[in-house]
């Protein structure tokens, strides 16, 4: 039984990384949309922003799917999408939004 679930890390870590890599890699074909979003909302620092969204998904998702420090970078993943979901995610009224905040 437990050599049938040897996989399973990979496959919870694969699930995990892939959505941040793949928004980290649209935020970054899109950086000047990206930077204006983040200046829509109000936050100063919009450029060092958007690096910081871009280097954190694009790096966080490429350290998910390899398996380095997973659990560190979890941590720090789940951190910047609960500040993500706050600042730009909360018109419930927008079905996009809510899907994103969830």
């Amino acid at each position: 039984m437990e050599d049938q679930n040897r996989f399973l890390p990979l496959v919870g870590r694969v699930l995990i990384g892939a959505p941040f890599l793949m928004s980290g890699l649209g935020k970054l074909a899109a950086y000047a949309a990206t930077v204006g979003f983040i200046a829509s909302v109000g936050l100063p620092f919009a450029s060092l922003g958007g690096v910081i969204a871009v280097v954190l998904e694009v790096g966080g998702g490429a350290l998910l799917l390899v398996g380095f420090r997973a659990r560190a970078v979890s941590i720090v993943l789940a951190v910047f999408a609960l500040a993500t979901a706050v600042f730009f995610h909360r018109n419930f009224a927008d079905q996009n939004q809510m899907i994103h905040f969830l």
